[in-house]
């Protein structure tokens, strides 16, 4: 059972937060950069290669130490420590959560249950580490004796959009000679897809699930096996081209799969934070085991900032308080996330789980109603595409969108002026978003007066940028941690639990009951409502 805390609206860090939005709400970032010179340097902070400036946030130095004030009141320093120290934060499934224990070194000491961690870590990244060395080699032969050469990684959630993000952020590193595919629907169109042009001798499926039970990840990987039973007729094939992110052995066993093959993970990582685990299995495979190992060691470094340093300095607490005073103060529903990086096109995706399905919550640890906004709503597309797209909206719509501008000081390809116009068009965005362009500007520039309104640019509206200086497996390893920390901050700060995810089962449990109904011979007896039950009875009526 969770404390009882003072709730959050009335704290009176939190009321003292509303009485300066109340006296700084009407000032205008164009207002904000006149009366302070060195408001740029002021708001940003310079640590572990990135370069965060918030100083287009609607703010001052005093909402800082403000929102500083509530983290304290919050508790967010204990909370981080309980974290890393092995604490069963995570109350509703009475489990620690220890994804920072993924990318701790060798040399650390992390209990849970009674048990150092740290060498079950290490003895499970060798042997990853070891057959990835093989199939990099080409020494992991298949069935019929030729080297594999494409990888099919079968998971949903974190045991796919983790790797799916890494391989096509780190794409740059890859081993060319192999092929990396991802299937995660339960659409047959995902598998089928992925498949069409591949040689089932020459594939390896990672089927990635805890328990070896997750109905699409196992649907698929059924459909894989017959698959390759098709082509290659003998089911000792199996053990050759099938390998397992699980820790259910029985299951692994009876799905055809050899035990020496599985590789473990732990009920403290949590499917959305696992892609530093046997999850990222494929990533390894794709990168190698020393870029692998510099990712770990990227993130290790932001956690141990996360864990040290100041909280009006400290990057992951900086951007979850942020957000909370956009989302708690300013209104702002969303957060647009806009990588300068075209290798960063899956890194919204992958955030959206990470956020969304750790702060998407309406109660409190101790079970009470929340009586504000958890979780924003996280999207985005890649700079210059989303400019050509939904810009228009962020920049004259009715909707406040605070934006994160991700960019990169030299690029992954030196193409022409490619690099230094794209920069050009980051830095010009988060300009004009805070500063718009106004009626009498307008004037001067000789626009007719009916046309000003149209051509009228509000401003003030919030960003902050992060400038890295290239994506790195490092520079990955750190943004991600930045952006697990920044979601565990907003979660201390509302007094939720980021680390279940009660949400999602309902809808499981309903499909489980649904689908027999739609596969049965005879008409079955239905009882759902009748929207449901219409539905169901249209579909089978289409399928004959």
């Amino acid at each position: 059972m969770a404390e009882n805390k003072i709730p959050l609206k009335e704290m009176k860090e939190w009321k003292a937060l509303e009485a300066h939005y109340a006296a700084i709400k009407n000032t205008h970032l164009r207002e904000l950069f006149a009366a302070d010179p060195k408001r740029a340097e002021t708001l940003a902070v310079d640590a572990l290669g990135i370069y965060f400036d918030y100083s287009k946030q609607r703010l001052t130095t005093e909402t800082i130490k403000l929102l500083a004030d509530l983290a304290e009141a919050s508790g967010l320093r204990k909370a981080i420590e309980g974290m890393f120290t092995g604490e069963k934060i995570n109350i509703t499934e009475g489990r620690a959560v220890l994804h920072t224990a993924l990318r701790a070194p060798r040399t650390a000491k992390v209990m849970a249950g009674g048990e150092n961690v740290i060498p079950l870590v290490h003895e499970v990244l060798e042997k990853m580490e070891g057959f990835a060395d093989k199939v990099r080699a080409g020494q992991w032969k298949g069935h019929t004796g030729k080297a594999i050469k494409n990888i099919v990684n079968i998971g949903i959630g974190g045991s796919d959009l983790g790797p799916v993000m890494a391989y096509e952020a780190l794409k740059n590193y890859s081993q060319r000679g192999l092929t990396f595919r991802f299937v995660s629907n339960i659409d047959g169109t995902d598998f089928a897809e992925a498949v069409a042009d591949l040689d089932p001798a020459e594939t390896l499926f990672i089927v990635a699930s805890k328990t070896f039970t997750t109905q699409e990840t196992m649907t698929n990987a059924a459909t894989a096996r017959d698959w390759t039973l098709a082509a290659l007729k003998d089911k000792a094939a199996i053990a050759r081209h099938f390998v397992a992110l699980s820790t259910n052995a029985a299951k692994v066993s009876e799905f055809g799969i050899d035990t020496a093959n599985m590789f473990g993970f732990w009920d403290w990582v949590g499917g959305r934070y696992s892609m530093f685990s046997a999850i990222g299995l494929s990533t390894m495979i794709a990168i190698g085991p020393d870029n692998f190992r510099k990712m770990l060691a990227g993130a290790h470094e932001m956690d141990e900032h996360y864990r040290a340093a100041p909280f009006a300095g400290n990057l992951p607490a900086l951007m979850g308080l942020l957000g909370v005073w956009n989302n708690n103060f300013l209104g702002a529903a969303s957060i647009a996330v806009l990588p300068y990086e075209q290798y960063l096109k899956r890194f919204p995706a992958y955030l959206q789980q990470m956020t969304m399905e750790s702060n998407g919550k309406r109660v409190t640890l101790d079970g009470r109603a929340v009586d504000y906004q958890t979780s924003q709503v996280y999207w985005g597309e890649p700079g210059t595409n989303g400019q050509h797209s939904f810009y228009q909206l962020i920049h004259q719509g009715t909707k406040l969108i605070p934006c994160d501008f991700l960019a990169f000081s030299s690029p992954a390809h030196k193409l022409g002026r490619h690099h230094d116009l794209l920069m050009a068009n980051v830095f010009a965005q988060a300009q004009a978003l805070a500063f718009g362009k106004t009626a009498e500007e307008l004037k001067k520039e000789g626009v007719k007066d009916w046309l000003i309104p149209h051509k009228t640019f509000e401003g003030n509206r919030p960003s902050t940028t992060m400038l890295l200086e290239e994506l790195t497996p490092a520079a990955l390893g750190k943004l991600v941690a930045l952006y697990e920390h920044s979601v565990f901050t907003q979660g201390v700060i509302w007094q939720i639990g980021p680390f279940d995810q009660w949400g999602v089962e309902l809808g499981k449990v309903l499909a489980g009951r649904i689908a027999p109904e739609l596969e049965a011979a005879a008409a079955p007896d239905l009882k759902h409502d009748a929207s449901t039950n219409a539905l169901i009875r249209r579909y089978r009526a289409a399928r004959g």
